[in-house]
């Protein structure tokens, strides 16, 4: 016979009176965890009690019921319910529904309630607000009823919006929350399954993978390119961004690049033509000029506008104010915000005022032309004033030197259109004619050999004077390109770079020699004839500064395959050591467009066991070429680790790490790796200086 299935008893509900109700001692819960009281005493103002509350009679030493109650099991949601009674908003008599238990343990009641509760799945989580969000509650709206920032809701139904095939892998646990997460950079669900599909095959998952797969070819907002056109004007013309609202992206990127780039090209135009209609010969346009490009080409001096009576009083007020605040707060540790906007409102103003513009002659602008860029910033770059060689005026001949014969002077003849001078010296001296005749160019010539090396003997023994004359010369030619008003045959060569580095003209250093230059240029004067009593009236630490700046022109340490030249690359490790040279300090990072992505995995484990460690370059090991790359960016992005052919000797001992010896890694020889070609070690046997007298150098002057 089939014995009857017991049924179980469901314990009873009733509705209990506040003040007849009071916390147990039999709560398990002791850490404060999850919503505060004061938040869910407000959600309880707003949608009642969701879940009543498990409490058993309390009972008299005889075991009589007393008529109250204790709470085992919902404690959390009693203290809320105290707090809207102290506030007022709840009657102390209110009626509290409540699950009444008289068998089993208290601590079990309250462990079971606790235990037992299974969390929301975070996918439930997003579809919930997105729910909502489609039944006319906004974001604010959604953040103030759950107690969450906005940004919390934005994450949370951007990730809903993935496509619905992830969603589905990510409920059956096919891929973690931040996976799921990186998806969220696109909002393309074809691409997103895309990407999906090329992470099987992949041996690394990880969210950047992701990232760098949705974001491929896009360009960052943090680009000058973007900054140029604007943001705004891109989205306006129908571009799309791409954003990461759970990592830190610059902006986002920006998907269309061919409207990007059609975007740069047009205002680009637009801005030229205006430089243009100013007269200049020639204008030359491009996002970016590779680093150099102005070399060879003079620039003219203008005449800066003077500030009228009024910029000059507005100007030196805001410089007050700037002074004022400045010392007022230079104690301070942190600046309040409304005088940390007030400085930079300053700052701007000032900067404003002192960047004038230039006036050039009429006549010069006729013959001279105009680079228009983008500078690293974003900011249209403009250079004036830059004359071609072949648009020079050609000096006037001096009397009696140029297409006048005679018997002790020159004559001038052409040739196949290059004139050459042919200087016709008689075997005697003419015979003296009457009263002062002109000086023969025989015994000129050799009165001035005298007086050449009567100035050589004296020169020599005044190296204060020695100095001035070469800054002089120097400066002439790198400022004025008159290296003809000197006597003294100095060369000064300015070395422009036949292969151009990924943003070599963008970077920190070309930035700084540049404001440098430019601000030499307006110290000196504007006719070449007036730079000796200049240099004079100068003191030694002014004429110090130039020359240092005039010399750092001429460094030439790049290596070229074609000109081997072991001792000027040992002299330039020397100079390193002697100004402590520290490119990570300059600005230089490894990223994979300038090393990473050009040298093979050994060269990049290398570089990561240096910096962070074997263990570092073992996590990576398995990653495909391109992604070991991206990969190590991060890794070294805030190192200062730097190749061998960047290292100063002693500095940068302390930033690399012993490197355990690994037979996949290949020994790094001491060479400079350029467009693929690879630098022959110094102590390999060639004949020294052999090919440099032969080759010409890539040379122009600054």
């Amino acid at each position: 016979m089939a014995r009857a299935v017991q049924k179980i008893t469901l314990s009873p509900s009733c509705d209990i009176p506040f003040n007849k109700l009071v916390l147990s001692q039999s709560n398990v819960r002791r850490v404060k965890a999850g919503v505060s009281i004061e938040e869910l005493a407000e959600d309880i103002a707003r949608r009642g009690l969701l879940q009543g509350l498990s409490v058993r009679p309390v009972v008299d030493q005889a075991g009589a019921e007393t008529g109250m109650f204790e709470i085992p099991a919902g404690g959390r949601r009693y203290r809320a319910l105290e707090l809207l009674v102290k506030q007022k908003r709840l009657a102390k008599t209110a009626p509290v529904p409540c699950i009444v238990r008289n068998s089993g343990i208290a601590e079990e009641d309250s462990l079971a309630e606790n235990v037992q509760r299974a969390p929301l799945h975070p996918l439930d989580q997003f579809r919930a607000f997105l729910a909502l969000r489609e039944k006319g509650q906004s974001e604010e709206e959604i953040a103030a009823a759950f107690f969450v920032s906005v940004n919390v809701v934005k994450q949370r139904l951007k990730l809903a919006s993935v496509s619905p095939a992830l969603l589905a892998v990510y409920a059956e646990d096919g891929m973690t929350l931040d996976q799921l997460m990186a998806f969220t950079v696109s909002g393309d669900h074809e691409r997103q399954e895309q990407v999906f599909e090329r992470l099987k095959a992949s041996y690394d998952k990880q969210p950047y993978v992701i990232r760098r797969m949705l974001t491929e070819g896009a360009v960052r907002a943090s680009d000058k390119r973007a900054q140029f056109i604007g943001i705004d004007a891109y989205v306006e013309a129908g571009g799309t961004i791409l954003r990461d609202l759970f990592q830190g992206d610059d902006g986002g990127w920006l998907q269309d690049v061919a409207l990007v780039d059609q975007m740069v090209a047009e205002k680009l135009k637009v801005e030229s033509e205006a430089i243009a209609a100013e007269g200049w010969k020639w204008i030359e346009v491009a996002p970016d000029f590779a680093y150099g490009h102005a070399f060879g080409l003079r620039q003219l001096r203008g005449e800066t506008v003077a500030l009228t009576a009024e910029e000059e009083a507005t100007r030196d007020a805001l410089q007050a104010e700037l002074d004022r605040l400045s010392d007022e707060y230079q104690d301070v540790d942190e600046l309040p915000d409304e005088v940390d906007e007030r400085l930079s409102e300053l700052e701007t103003a000032i900067e404003g005022f002192d960047d004038r513009p230039v006036l050039f002659d009429a006549g010069d602008i006729t013959r001279a032309g105009a680079f228009v860029s983008i500078a690293a910033d974003g900011h249209l770059r403009v250079e004036r004033g830059n004359v071609r060689p072949e648009d020079e005026l050609l000096a006037e001949p001096e009397p009696g030197s140029v297409e006048d014969i005679d018997a002790g002077g020159a004559m001038a003849a052409s040739h196949d259109g290059h004139d050459t001078v042919i200087t016709a010296v008689p075997a005697t001296d003419p015979e003296e004619d009457e009263g002062l005749s002109p000086i023969s160019d025989r015994l000129m010539t050799e009165l001035t050999s005298h007086r050449t090396l009567g100035l050589r003997q004296a020169l020599g023994e005044r190296p204060d004077v020695a100095f001035v004359a070469a800054l002089h010369v120097l400066t002439l030619k790198t400022f004025y390109h008159y290296g003809s008003d000197s006597c003294l045959e100095l060369d000064l060569k300015s070395v422009s770079f036949s292969a151009q580095a990924p943003g070599l003209n963008d970077s920190a250093s070309a930035e700084a020699i540049r404001a440098r230059h430019e601000s030499w240029a307006k110290a000196l004067p504007k006719e070449s004839a007036d730079l000796w009593d200049t240099l004079q009236e100068w003191d030694s630490d002014g004429r110090n500064e130039l020359f240092a700046h005039v010399v750092s022109l001429s460094v030439n340490a790049v290596h070229e395959a074609w000109n081997r030249r072991p001792r000027a690359f040992a002299h330039a490790d020397y100079l390193a050591q002697a100004v402590d040279l520290d490119m990570a300090a300059a600005g230089w990072k490894p990223t994979v467009d300038n090393f990473l992505g050009r040298v093979t995995k050994a060269r990049i484990l290398r570089a990561v066991a240096e910096a962070k460690g074997q263990r570092a370059a073992d996590q990576i090991e398995h990653l495909k070429k391109g992604d070991m790359a991206a990969e190590a960016q991060t890794l070294l992005a805030d190192t200062g680790w730097l190749p061998e052919p960047l290292r100063t000797a002693d500095r940068n001992a302390s930033n690399v790490e012993p490197v355990v010896t690994s037979e996949s890694v290949e020994p790094i020889e001491q060479s400079t790796a350029i467009d693929g070609e690879t630098a022959m070690a110094e102590d390999e046997p060639f004949e020294e200086n052999g090919m440099a007298d032969d080759v010409p150098h890539a040379v122009a002057a600054e």
